[in-house]
C-alpha cells in the first residue's frame, strides 16, 4: 500500500470509531454501533500490516494468529459476570504494550544515533523516522517516549489490581501504606524530576527507575480505592490506556493511534466524571484513592431480617398494580435474566405495571445490567434510570431486588459514617413492599451492612435468584 491509501484507509478507520463511540449511547443503535468498530479495527489493522517499510511478515502473522485463537478462546469462555474484570485484565495489555513500545523506541533511537550516513540511509519503518528526525524532534520524542511509558505502566498496575478485586483475588476493602498519598505524590514528584533528566540525556536508567515508581503508583492507587467505586476505576483505567496509545501515537508518528488513543481517554475520563457525579464523589478524589473508608462509627441497625418463601411472594405480585425490579451483580452471578424477563412477560400480560430501575453503577461495569436486560429481550422501554425513576417508589406496590446490595442501601442517606455517605441510591424503601432476593446475608462488594433488609417493610426471599424466580412463574395469574 502507497502512504496514500494508508493515509485514506486511517481517515475511514477514525471515522468508524466516531460512529462505533456514537451509536453506543442508544441501546436500538448499539449493535449496530459494535460493528462499525470492529470493521474500522480490521482496516486499520490491514492497512498498519501492509503500508509501506512494514517487515518480519512471520512474526507479524504468528502474532495475529496467536492473539487472534487467544481473543476467541476469552471470548467463549468468559461469562457475562466476569465482564468487569475481563475488561480490567485488557486494559493492563494496553499498558504493558506502550511500556514495551516506549522501550524499543529508545533502544532504536540509540541505535540509530549510532549509526553512519551510509548505514541510515538503509533504515526502513521506524528507525528510517527516527533517521530523519533533528535534534529537536528527538528530544521531544524523549518527552513523549517518557509520558508513553509512565502512564502505560500506572495503567497495568492499576488495572492488574483492579483485575484482582472484581475477581475475589484482592481484598475489596480502599487499603494504603503509611504515608499514604504522600507516598504517591513523592513518586510523582520524583518521576518529574526523572523526566528532566531523561530530556537532558540521561539513559536508560532513567527510564527504568521510573517506570519502577509508575508501577507503584498505579498499584498504590487501585489499592487505595475502595470496592463502591470500583465501576469508577474500571473506566477511569478505560481513560488512562487511551492516553498511553495516544502518547505511543506520537512517538511512532502513527495519526490513527493518536486519534485512537485521545477518543479511548477522553470518553473515558468523560464517564468517569458522569459516573462520579452520579455517586456523588469528587472525580479527583475518587482517582487519587480518597474514598472507601469510613470516618467514624457506623451507625446501629435495628431489627431483624424475615424471611418470606414464593407463595407469599407470588401473592403479593398478583394483588399489585405496579412493579419495580432493580437487578444487580446478583442477578447476573444466577444468570437469572431469563427468568427475569419471563416474570415481567406474565406480570405485563396481567395488566401490571412493571419497570426496571438501574443505577448508574449496578453491577460492576458501567451498562453492566442494561446488557443483560438486553440480551433476555427486556422491551427497552421499560427499563428507566435512577434518576427517572427514583421519585415513583413511594406510589409503587412491590419492588423486587435482586441481587442488588449497595445501590439500594439507605446508609447512603442515613449514615453520614458510612463508605457511601452521600451517594444517589434507589430508594425501594420507600415502596409498599419490597422482596429482596439474596443467596444469604452476606454483605454487598463494599462490605457495608445494608439496613434495607431490616425495615418492616421488606422481606428477605432467600435463594439462587434464577431457581427463586422461577419458582414465582407458576404461580402468577
Amino acid at each position: 500500500m502507497t502512504i496514500g491509501v494508508v493515509s485514506a484507509a486511517y481517515i475511514a478507520a477514525a471515522v468508524l470509531f466516531i460512529l462505533s463511540l456514537g451509536g453506543l449511547s442508544g441501546q436500538e443503535s448499539a449493535k449496530r454501533a459494535v460493528w462499525y468498530g470492529i470493521t474500522g479495527m480490521a482496516l486499520a489493522v490491514i492497512a498498519t500490516v501492509f503500508g509501506p517499510g512494514v517487515g518480519n511478515w512471520f512474526i507479524i502473522v504468528l502474532m495475529i494468529a496467536g492473539g487472534s485463537v487467544m481473543g476467541y478462546y476469552v471470548a467463549a469462555r468468559v461469562q457475562m459476570t466476569e465482564m468487569p474484570q475481563l475488561v480490567a485484565a485488557l486494559h493492563s495489555f494496553v499498558g504493558l504494550a506502550a511500556v514495551f513500545i516506549g522501550y524499543n523506541a529508545h533502544i532504536e533511537a540509540a541505535h540509530v544515533a549510532s549509526l553512519d550516513e551510509t548505514a541510515r540511509a538503509a533504515l526502513t519503518g521506524f528507525a528510517q523516522i527516527l533517521a530523519h528526525k533533528d535534534s529537536v524532534e528527538l528530544s521531544i520524542m524523549k518527552v513523549e517516549v517518557f509520558l508513553g511509558v509512565f502512564i502505560g505502566a500506572v495503567t497495568f498496575t492499576g488495572s492488574v489490581i483492579a483485575f484482582g478485586k472484581l475477581a475475589g483475588k484482592v481484598d475489596g476493602k480502599a487499603k494504603k501504606l503509611p504515608g499514604g498519598h504522600m507516598l504517591n505524590a513523592g513518586a510523582a514528584a520524583l518521576s518529574l524530576i526523572l523526566l528532566i533528566a531523561y530530556f537532558n540525556g540521561a539513559g536508560a536508567w532513567a527510564l527504568i527507575l521510573m517506570t519502577l515508581l509508575a508501577f507503584f503508583i498505579g498499584y498504590h492507587l487501585i489499592m487505595g480505592i475502595g470496592g463502591a467505586d470500583m465501576p469508577v476505576v474500571v473506566s477511569m483505567l478505560n481513560s488512562y490506556s487511551g492516553w498511553a496509545a495516544a502518547a505511543i501515537g506520537f512517538t511512532l508518528g502513527n495519526d490513527l493511534l493518536i486519534v485512537t488513543g485521545a477518543l479511548v481517554g477522553s470518553s473515558g475520563a468523560i464517564l468517569s466524571y458522569i459516573m462520579c457525579k452520579a455517586m456523588n464523589r469528587s472525580f479527583v478524589s475518587v482517582i487519587l484513592g480518597g474514598f472507601g473508608t469510613t470516618t467514624g462509627p457506623a451507625m446501629e441497625i435495628t431489627g431483624e431480617q424475615v424471611a418470606i418463601d414464593a407463595e407469599g411472594v407470588a401473592n403479593a405480585l398478583n394483588e399489585a398494580d405496579s412493579v419495580i425490579i432493580v437487578p444487580g451483580y446478583g442477578m447476573a452471578v444466577a444468570q437469572a435474566q431469563q427468568a427475569v424477563s419471563e416474570l415481567t412477560r406474565k406480570l405485563r400480560a396481567a395488566g401490571k405495571n412493571v419497570r426496571f430501575a438501574i443505577h448508574p453503577v449496578a453491577g460492576r461495569l458501567p451498562g453492566h445490567m442494561n446488557v443483560l436486560l438486553a440480551e433476555a429481550k427486556v422491551p427497552y422501554d421499560i427499563v428507566m434510570e435512577m434518576d427517572e425513576i427514583n421519585d415513583d417508589f413511594p406510589e409503587t406496590d412491590v419492588v423486587i431486588v435482586i441481587g442488588s446490595n449497595d445501590i439500594v442501601n439507605p446508609a447512603a442517606e442515613e449514615d453520614p459514617n458510612s463508605p457511601i455517605a452521600g451517594m444517589p441510591v434507589l430508594q425501594v424503601w420507600k415502596a409498599k413492599q419490597v422482596f429482596v432476593s439474596k443467596r444469604g446475608q452476606g454483605t454487598g462488594y463494599s462490605g457495608i451492612e445494608n439496613p434495607l433488609f431490616y425495615k418492616e417493610n421488606t422481606r428477605m426471599f432467600y435463594g439462587d435468584a434464577k431457581k427463586s424466580v422461577s419458582e414465582l412463574l407458576p404461580m402468577i395469574k
